[in-house]
């Protein structure tokens, strides 16, 4: 068996491979999911269902192990979106994204530009022969009301793999991924002195991970710089500074497994953050799709 660097590298890291990344789908997918009768946010149940379906359908087309995860919250029922890859196998790696908005907006990078991520990662990962199972889920209700609520769909999905003692190798929450900027301060940082460090341009993608990162997340961050498809950088810091643990991952940490976020920086650079103004036309679909 393959070392588990190796197959990180070579049957995961795939999807950064823009050369392999379906712009054309990319497209497809952010209008499909953002240009909607109404919003999908839990006032519009039948909207977020409707695009649950979306995914649903979608991740058909690349693996026959598609499920939902079902729950109630106040007596609606709600659905996170499981599409799994080599199920043979016992370790497991969980990919995630939330599907939902807050409030009334597109919500294209927030966080439609996640969801399309697991898409493409789904399409790249048909038919591949794994030595561990991927598990791509896409989950409901991690915006406010919700967050930080035992309602929120990733803790629901983390709580069901430590109640059935599955065996986690680690998660990544893909968390806005399609904005960026090449105009001088176009980035800001929770703490000034990280400009310094990082520079104020917003032309990177991010690695969020903690001191308390684990092997997974050590190794994925090392192979996903190294494959150099886009410029990254990696924010290892304290759970405390605001903003390293708004996602999804967050339960994954609760949990006790190694977790880690890929994200544009959110609301430090995009400044359409839950406005109306967050919509597909905003992004960059070249540097989204690497």
């Amino acid at each position: 068996m393959i070392k588990i660097s190796t197959f990180l590298l070579l049957s995961f890291f795939s999807f950064c491979c823009s050369a392999n990344t379906d712009t054309v789908a990319v497209k497809k997918h952010l209008k499909n999911i953002t240009k909607t009768a109404s919003y999908r946010n839990p006032e519009n149940i039948a909207q977020l269902n409707a695009i649950a379906h979306y995914i649903k359908t979608d991740f058909l087309k690349y693996s026959d192990k598609v499920s939902y995860q079902e729950y109630k919250v106040e007596g609606k029922t709600y659905k996170n979106v499981i599409c799994s890859f080599g199920t043979e196998n016992k370790q497991r790696i969980i990919v995630g994204a939330h599907y939902d908005v807050c409030g009334n907006q597109e919500g294209a990078d927030d966080n439609a530009s996640g969801i399309v991520g697991l898409l493409e990662i789904a399409r790249q990962l048909k038919g591949k022969k794994l030595n561990k199972r991927i598990d791509l889920v896409a989950f409901t209700l991690e915006e406010p009301p919700y967050f930080r609520t035992e309602q929120m769909g990733s803790y629901v999905h983390a709580k069901s793999l430590k109640d059935t003692k599955v065996d986690v190798l680690g998660m990544i929450s893909l968390e806005m991924i399609g904005y960026f900027s090449d105009k001088e301060n176009s980035q800001n940082y929770p703490v000034a002195v990280m400009s310094k460090m990082y520079g104020n341009k917003g032309d990177y993608i991010t690695l969020v991970t903690t001191a308390e990162k684990g092997k997974f997340v050590e190794d994925f961050s090392q192979h996903f710089k190294q494959a150099k498809a886009i410029k990254t950088e990696e924010f290892n810091a304290p759970r405390s500074l605001p903003g390293i643990d708004f996602s999804d991952h967050l339960n994954y940490w609760n949990f006790g497994y190694s977790a880690m976020m890929i994200t544009d920086t959110s609301f430090y650079r995009n400044k359409n953050y839950h406005k109306k103004s967050d919509t597909m036309e905003t992004l960059d679909i070249r540097r989204m799709a690497k």
